[in-house]
């Protein structure tokens, strides 16, 4: 064999099959022409027979032949899965198990199939029983939406024996509703599923021309946020939730799980994480049956609101769904987003309605005209034109003649079929015809013609209308289950179970975990950064590991906070061998990992002479001493740090003195600069914060305290801790002043009257119900405001006259009392509703600030990396020696040289 025919391209079936042998007996097989017909015919076989969903009903395939089977089996009893499965499989060329499998996740979705015995548990993930041991019947809804055979589209089974749909004539955006997976050859869709009432509000908007917006419901529900859902296209995102509420303080409980998820999966998860040493947990309960209930039982020292964050941090409580809404458009894959498919669909519905109404038009006109020509031959006795006819054709002569001079009314021509029709008429009900009766049938069907006339004029009502009643027959119980909420970006180090501890060798310059002999700094977990500073005047932030160099001579290693400003660092270094002291404040908020920073000016010799680390900011006065060079008289002098502002950590500082330190002391304790921290509350995410995003609660120092009251008169104050979570039936949170009362009306159940009250939260760190704990009391009102007024509105009495209504100024009614106190009954006669009214103006007594602080407020700190600042003119060393004196013994000495 030549070398050319190596290359020749004409014979593909030679290029598929045949081998071929070059000079040196080597085999080469040419694969070509089966790439591209064969693998490119399985692709397309894959993606429209048996992957991705048909826009128009929205079936796969194999659902759609399973539906069509059952209402071939229809007659209105249950039937065996497994003789359902076996009816399919006349349509569908695959196994039964496949069948099976597709027919118990479309009667899941409990929309199309009323399903009967164990169909498995999608909250639990237990499977279904076999075919043979459960049942199904189509759906109200199903029998209503899905199936009209006179306008549906026919063809042939894949054995040519039976006839099936193309597409089932389905009015309702099943797709969306139902939702869709499934992987095919080069391409994939998701489709997530979407409310049911939803939907037909939505078609309705879109046949009137106004705009709609759609979110996926899942029949798990849980909490989602739909942010970057992307109309369901490529790239969107939607994160879903677990619902997790706090059963008592060391006990949560998850009510709802996220889509997709089930209990065993989700407690696999949580175990996973618990191990890990992520979270930690004493033992979990599954009392999951018709409804989720996963009992988490905590430790006793585990913070429950911290332990939620976590269980969304490490857990699959929280996922990430991405939809890809992929579809089959007239036998092509297409990409829309579920918005276009809702359009598409409804377009498709109203199409499929006029389709209807016209087989229904041209069917009462079928009825019409042939119960006219019935009148027609009954009333002028034609039939009797017909006894002395010998021959067929003369009979449907002699009807054709006696009928002309009556059917000018008619609305098509009278055909040789409506004559043998009419000669099919029995003797007995031409004996017994009522002309009354048949005017009154054909009447009626004018009325029907006519209805139908108005409805294809006025399509677009027609359509609106048709929805209007699926929403009412079917849309009870379909509410939404999952709840939209925008959700808050949970930072894994802050939520963290910190499990092993971090150790340091501050001589060598070693930190780590596996250094057991060294000694111990801190709690920490796998996932930290950890910071250290050096007395060469280095810092660097490195991963939490084993065992990591530094440099030698460590002087502070801390946990790494990320964007921490109220994290100041007080700095007294020399600047090299034999140079000046400079002092300077900064905080780190964001570094390189693993880069090292050096926070001096990089001169040899340099070395920190004074360091501390203050949480908030603090700012202390330390004593410098300093050695006897030549004339110097003043030996020792204060520096405070709060005459400081805080700057970056690459400045240069200002100049404390010129001449060689001995040694610095800590002389007092030092109080914070910064400014009280201003917090937030945002509804939408149930969160603090200091974002300036929701409602501002107010400015808050170390000390200060959150005021809550819930709608089941629990009262307790809490630290503003961004971490917090508050339930939805908070009714109370602000900012707490112990001396401001609050003011409640209740209802007290086992006296069954209201009572009136007034306290102070006492014991800031204690959780109490100030309304009892009889079952039937609940709250009425509540006040934190020091005067409150509200008004009482009774009942009208029968034969009295109504009684007014009266004010409820409460500082008069009721002095203040302890939290448990049942308070002064409100009123013997029976009450309406109370409403609370603007309170009596009162002017809170302002706090006096300490005379002698100063604040430097956050906006001061700064994390530059440029050039240092050269050191302020304005700030030298007799400036600094103003505050002199002797320091105290006790004090510590942090360095001596």
């Amino acid at each position: 064999m030549e070398n050319e025919n190596l290359n020749d391209p004409q014979d593909e079936q030679f290029e598929q099959s045949e081998e071929i042998k070059t000079e040196n007996q080597e085999v080469l097989t040419k694969v070509t022409g089966m790439y591209k017909d064969w693998f490119l015919d399985y692709a397309s076989y894959v993606i429209l027979e048996r992957a991705v969903p048909a826009l128009e009903d929205g079936f796969k395939p194999v659902q759609r032949r399973i539906m069509h089977s059952m209402k071939d089996l229809d007659d209105g009893r249950y039937n065996k899965v497994a003789n359902i499965v076996g009816h399919t499989m006349q349509y569908h060329p695959h196994g039964d198990a496949s069948i099976g499998d597709a027919m118990v996740q479309v009667g899941q979705k409990d929309l199309l199939i009323d399903t009967q015995g164990n169909w498995g548990n999608i909250l639990t993930g237990d499977g279904a029983a076999a075919p043979r041991y459960i049942e199904a019947r189509l759906s109200k809804f199903a029998l209503d939406v899905v199936y009209n055979p006179k306008i549906t589209e026919w063809q042939l089974s894949y054995d040519g024996r039976k006839k099936e749909p193309v597409n089932l004539p389905v009015m309702f955006p099943l797709l969306l509703a139902q939702g869709a997976e499934g992987i095919a050859v080069g391409l994939s869709t998701r489709i997530l599923p979407h409310n049911f009432n939803e939907l037909i509000e939505a078609s309705i908007k879109h046949l009137q021309g106004k705009k709609f917006k759609l979110y996926p419901d899942f029949i798990t529900g849980g909490i989602a946020d739909i942010t970057n859902y992307n109309d369901g296209m490529r790239g969107g995102r939607v994160r879903v939730r677990a619902k997790i509420s706090q059963l008592d303080k060391n006990t949560l409980v998850i009510k709802e799980i996220p889509f997709s998820t089930n209990t065993s999966t989700l407690i696999d998860s949580i175990l996973k994480a618990n191990d890990k040493g992520k979270i930690k947990i004493k033992k979990i309960e599954d009392n999951t049956s018709s409804e989720v209930e996963i009992l988490i039982h905590l430790p006793g020292n585990i913070s429950p609101d911290k332990t939620i964050d976590a269980l969304y941090a490490f857990t699959n409580c929280e996922i990430s769904l991405s939809p890809l809404s992929c579809i089959i458009i007239e036998n092509k894959p297409a990409f829309l987003g579920v918005s276009e498919i809702l359009r598409r669909s409804t377009d498709h519905t109203l199409s499929l309605l006029k389709s209807d109404l016209e087989v229904r038009l041209d069917e009462f006109q079928e009825q019409w005209h042939f119960a006219s020509l019935e009148r027609i031959f009954i009333e002028n006795r034609i039939y009797r034109d017909i006894e002395e006819e010998e021959t067929w054709e003369g009979v449907i002569r002699a009807i054709d003649d006696g009928l002309k001079p009556h059917t000018t009314h008619l609305k098509r021509a009278v055909t040789e079929e409506d004559i043998v029709r009419l000669t099919e008429i029995r003797i007995k009900r031409i004996s017994k015809f009522d002309l009354e009766k048949a005017q009154q049938k054909i009447d009626a069907l004018e009325d029907e013609i006519a209805q139908i006339k108005h409805h294809l004029d006025h399509l677009i009502a027609y359509a609106v209308a048709y929805f209007t009643r699926l929403k009412k027959d079917y849309g009870a119980g379909k509410e939404r289950k999952t709840e939209l909420r925008l959700f808050d970006d949970i930072e894994a180090t802050k939520v963290v179970i910190r499990n092993t501890k971090l150790y340091v060798n501050r001589q060598e310059g070693f930190v780590g975990t596996a250094l057991k002999k060294d000694e111990y700094v801190t709690d920490c977990s796998d996932i930290d950064d950890v910071i250290c500073f050096t007395r060469e005047g280095k810092v660097m932030v490195t991963k939490v590991d084993s065992k990591t160099f530094i440099g030698k001579d460590i002087i502070h290693v801390a946990i790494f906070k990320k964007k921490d400003r109220r994290t100041i660092y007080n700095y007294i270094y020399k600047d090299g061998k034999g140079g000046a002291s400079y002092i300077k404040r900064f905080a780190v908020t964001s570094v390189t990992r693993d880069r090292e920073y050096d926070l001096t000016q990089g001169k040899k010799g340099s070395e920190v002479l004074y360091f501390s680390a203050n949480p908030n900011g603090e700012a202390e006065v330390v004593m410098v001493y300093l050695r006897q060079v030549g004339s110097i008289k003043k030996l020792k002098f204060e520096v405070d740090f709060a005459d400081m502002a805080i700057k970056g950590r690459a400045v240069k500082g200002n100049i404390v003195t010129k001449y060689p330190v001995k040694k610095i002391e800590l002389k007092e304790e030092g109080v914070s600069t910064l400014k009280p921290r201003r917090i937030w509350f945002d509804d939408t995410v149930r969160r603090l914060n200091v974002d300036e995003r929701g409602d501002l609660l107010g400015e808050f120092k170390g000390d200060d305290r959150l005021l809550i009251i819930t709608q089941s008169g629990i009262a307790k104050t809490i630290k503003p801790e961004l971490t917090t979570r508050f339930d939805e039936d908070i009714i109370v949170l602000e900012k707490w002043s112990p001396k401001k009362p609050v003011s409640a009306v209740y209802w007290e159940g086992e006296k069954e009257k209201f009572y009136v009250k007034r306290f102070l939260i006492e014991n800031r760190d204690k959780e109490e119900n100030f309304i009892g704990d009889h079952p039937k009391s609940y709250l009425e009102v509540v006040s934190t405001d020091y005067l409150p007024v509200a008004e009482v509105v009774y009942n009208k009495t029968r034969n009295k006259e109504q009684k007014p209504n009266d004010l409820l100024e409460f500082e008069e009614f009721i002095a203040i009392k302890g939290i448990k106190a049942l308070g002064n009954q409100l009123t013997t006669e029976k009450v309406k509703q109370i409403n609370l009214l603007d309170p009596k103006p009162y002017v809170e007594p302002e706090e006096t600030a300490p005379e002698d602080m100063e604040v430097v407020g956050e906006e001061a700190v700064k994390d530059n990396d440029s050039e240092p600042e050269e050191s302020s003119p304005d700030f030298n060393a007799s400036q600094l020696q103003k505050k002199s004196g002797k320091a105290d013994e006790a004090q510590i000495k942090l360095f001596d040289e």
